[in-house]
């Protein structure tokens, strides 16, 4: 059952994940998400000060569990109060020192208080000193006007409208006021309560999972007239605990509940909760399955959930990484119980749903595709191997498609779509379709460090968009940075609407390294669905081809080489012509 609350400490000295993010991104949390314990698990601790805090979970085991076990909480809290016993800056600023004692006014620093003033980024959430107005990392200006006017207010000025916004606001006037609600085929799924949850201690830079997300979304899409005006939104509720039962355990379930007694909370270091953090996942469960509903009914084309708490980590006993309840599960069982016979989810959150995964492994019913930061295992939550298919006759239903780098844009996702996810789901043939649409692989994302565009985004929507009869759900997940969250959700929200995805990335190369990570899916995949077997001859060629011209690079690249000239007259004369490429060695075949 529900265990107490309890108190816990901010585990220190942590083991950052590998990323290829800059270390001004890491830095202040390394960053959020990482490995430790002897188990292979994930942990995702949250901020240095984390002390007297409490700790919602299942067991107390699996609270233990939360902890790394390598450091003793007695150590953790005789640390502490190390710390707090006495440090330079509280010397400076306690008034215990006595007015008689011996006169050290010659020593500036004891009369002097100087304090760092700083100010937190509200695009991407970096701290800065107060003596910029530009954020050092993303540029954002100081009093960003990303909430009122979305991704359309000017990064580099103060908060007003920008020409592009008012342009928007003029061509879509017309429009707000002739659609009638009949001809809105576009569902959204939103309501203002989820805004409540939020993390309530104060920590050293705000938690990336802010309700500021939510506002920079609605903002881009009422300066853009999408919402409200073309699009309608759907009544909210409260999931129900029978609906939920069908994805959860009773403890888990449990578990969420209890929060809502208590004023902040934590399930995991970093997957924090108060007493409105309940309300606001059963709210966005509640959407999520009234959407899939609404779809398959036909009252609507296709829909967007803008909802918070997150889910794709939320497992069957567990909630972690940000999420509390899984969204794309409970909508993708809602689908089959108002009839639908299959079901597709695609993840393209930078991280892996092992909370879908687990909760789909077993079920041929639902096919779960998710394309991914990997590396190896080291890139939170560290599931998600190509090698990870499925279990108990349902091989094949989980595709895993695991990059092995940060930095990963347009072509590679584009290139995976057209190579592994839409052969596969084409084979599959669902009856609808479902995104866990993470936008943290965007460009200028803090936590995930990739470089996927709004344009690719958008493609990637065109391209789910022909399977299920256009019955599509996409579902908001991860992301971080307001600025590519909000242009991203409005560039998926227009292909939804009919609109054009702009460029066309079709015929864009791969990297080497996105080339590499599709062949090894195809060639684990390609055991379960037949389809696969001639695209991986096809890019296997690809890659010989690549291998060629890597080669000739490298052979080109050695003889550029420079050698020493007096080579030239002495005894390595002949290595000297081979260098410079005035001589070429043949090689004879030995019989």
């Amino acid at each position: 059952m529900v265990i107490e609350a309890l108190q816990t400490s901010r585990l220190a000295n942590g083991e950052a994940e590998n990323s290829n993010c800059p270390e001004s991104f890491l830095s202040p949390r390394q960053d959020c998400k990482r490995r430790h314990g002897s188990n292979g698990t994930i942990a995702t601790p949250y901020d240095e000060n984390c002390t007297n805090e409490h700790m919602v979970g299942v067991s107390s085991r699996d609270a233990t569990e939360d902890i790394d076990t390598n450091i003793q909480p007695d150590v953790v809290f005789k640390k502490a109060r190390v710390q707090r016993e006495l440090t330079l800056q509280d010397m400076y600023n306690q008034d215990s020192f006595d007015d008689d004692d011996e006169d050290d006014s010659d020593w500036e620093p004891m009369q002097k208080h100087f304090e760092i003033m700083n100010w937190f980024c509200t695009n991407c959430t970096m701290v800065n000193l107060d003596d910029f107005v530009h954020c050092d990392i993303c540029g954002e200006h100081k009093e960003s006007g990303i909430l009122r006017h979305g991704f359309f207010a000017s990064p580099s000025s103060q908060d007003g409208p920008t020409d592009v916004e008012l342009e928007f606001k003029g061509k879509y006037k017309d429009m707000q006021s002739g659609v009638s609600f009949s001809n809105r085929c576009t569902a959204i799924g939103f309501d203002e309560r989820m805004l409540l949850h939020s993390e309530v201690e104060m920590k050293p830079r705000p938690h990336p999972e802010r309700p500021d997300r939510l506002r920079a979304i609605a903002a881009s899409l009422a300066t853009a007239g999408i919402f409200p005006g073309r699009c309608h939104p759907i009544s909210p509720r409260e999931i129900t605990r029978e609906e939920l039962k069908m994805v959860h355990s009773l403890e888990q379930i449990e578990a969420v509940d209890l929060s809502s007694q208590i004023h902040s909370s934590y399930f995991t270091p970093d997957t924090y909760a108060n007493e409105h953090s309940a309300r606001a996942a059963r709210l966005a469960a509640g959407l999520c399955a009234d959407l899939a509903s609404t779809i398959l009914s036909g009252r609507a084309k296709n829909g967007f959930a803008l909802v918070r708490p997150p889910g794709h980590h939320a497992g069957v006993s567990q909630a972690m990484g940000f999420c509390l309840h899984n969204n794309a599960a409970v909508a993708a069982l809602a689908a089959l119980a108002a009839g639908a016979k299959k079901v597709l989810i695609v993840d393209w959150d930078v991280h892996h749903g092992n909370g879908t995964q687990e909760i789909f492994e077993r079920n041929k019913s639902v096919l779960y595709i998710s394309l991914h930061r990997h590396e190896g295992g080291r890139f939170y939550p560290g599931t998600g191997a190509a090698n990870e298919v499925g279990i108990d006759g349902a091989e094949g239903y989980c595709v895993n498609v695991p990059w092995n780098r940060g930095g990963v844009g347009d072509n590679d996702y584009v290139f995976a779509f057209q190579n592994v996810v839409l052969p596969i789901a084409s084979e599959f043939d669902p009856d609808f379709t479902i995104i866990s649409a993470g936008f943290d692989a965007a460009r200028g994302d803090p936590l995930g460090c990739c470089d996927v565009t709004p344009a690719g985004y958008a493609q990637m929507t065109h391209m789910l968009n022909a399977l299920s009869g256009g019955k599509l759900l996409v579902i908001l997940e991860g992301g971080y940075n307001l600025r590519s969250i909000s242009s991203s959700a409005t560039s998926v929200i227009k292909v939804l609407l009919g609109e054009n995805p702009g460029c066309e990335l079709g015929d864009s190369a791969p990297s080497k390294s996105g080339l590499v990570t599709v062949l090894e899916v195809l060639k684990i995949q390609m055991n379960f669905w037949p389809s696969l077997a001639s695209l991986f001859t096809e890019l296997q060629s690809l890659w010989e081809i690549y291998a060629a011209e890597n080669k000739k690079k490298q052979i080109k690249k050695i003889r550029r080489a420079d050698a020493p000239i007096w080579w030239k007259w002495g005894r390595k004369r002949l290595l000297y012509q081979i260098i410079k490429g005035h001589l070429r060695v043949r090689s004879r075949g030995v019989n």
